[in-house]
């Protein structure tokens, strides 16, 4: 069990810390309000980093859906695995962005606009459309995917990998995050979409459901198609 509740303690502390940096920068009145996009990528790289210090030697720190299929498919790890750490992956993200709200309470309560409040728990394009977010979310788990197997496989000195890690998700950010907003992990995307579902937030609007196939999916095939890649050329 330690493993399934390192990836759901991992991916708790992911959201926590990454929905909460953007609850910090877009939410009235708070002390990071209008802190921008830099501030943003950089929260969220420090928020994959931490918890894989913490995890990585328990669980491998995967904390994504993705991951954990790219794995499974290249023999990396256990299909038997996969459901366990999917169900705690999302029940993480769930739990992280409970928290996230709980935190910001006031603040949410001071924010009138409903799609930056929403925009806390999980992403939108910035331009609608179907084909392009799609592609995006592909190209950025893809990326993912592939760096981390190849951090995998190289020697480095103790500790520094989940710093190479933070620095992966940062990029991805900084370079590739504009359009929609990076999700490149389901359980990041779904587990706090379904949290802002329920819960009790002022004036919240609806959750975009008819978006949230995209950062499922397209994370998802882009691990895959990773992996498969990595795996055949190394």
């Amino acid at each position: 069990m330690s493993i399934y509740l390192g990836e759901f303690l991992g991916t708790l502390i992911l959201v926590l810390l990454g929905d909460a940096v953007v609850a910090n920068v877009v939410l009235n009145k708070t002390k990071g309000n209008n802190g921008g996009w830099i501030v943003i990528t950089t929260g969220w790289a420090l928020a994959v980093a931490v918890p894989v210090y913490i995890f990585g030697p328990v669980s491998g720190a995967h904390f994504n859906p993705a991951v954990t299929i790219a794995n499974a498919a290249i023999g990396n790890f256990a299909w038997a695995n996969v459901p366990g750490y999917i169900i705690a992956q999302m029940l993480g993200g769930i739990a992280g962005a409970c928290l996230v709200y709980i935190h910001y309470k006031p603040h949410f309560d001071a924010t009138e606009d409903q799609d930056t409040k929403r925009g806390i728990f999980c992403t939108a394009p910035a331009i609608r459309g179907t084909l392009y977010s799609f592609i995006a979310e592909f190209i950025g788990t893809f990326l993912l995917v592939f760096a981390l197997l190849g951090i995998g496989n190289t020697k480095m000195v103790d500790g520094l990998a989940p710093v190479v890690v933070g620095l992966v998700i940062w990029v991805i950010g900084l370079s590739l995050g504009g359009n929609t907003g990076y999700a490149i992990n389901p359980a990041r995307d779904l587990g706090p979409r379904i949290a802002h579902a329920f819960l009790p937030i002022k004036d919240k609007g609806h959750s975009d459901w008819g978006y949230a196939w995209i950062p499922v999916i397209a994370p998802i095939l882009g691990g895959l198609c990773a992996a498969l890649l990595f795996n055949g050329i190394f």
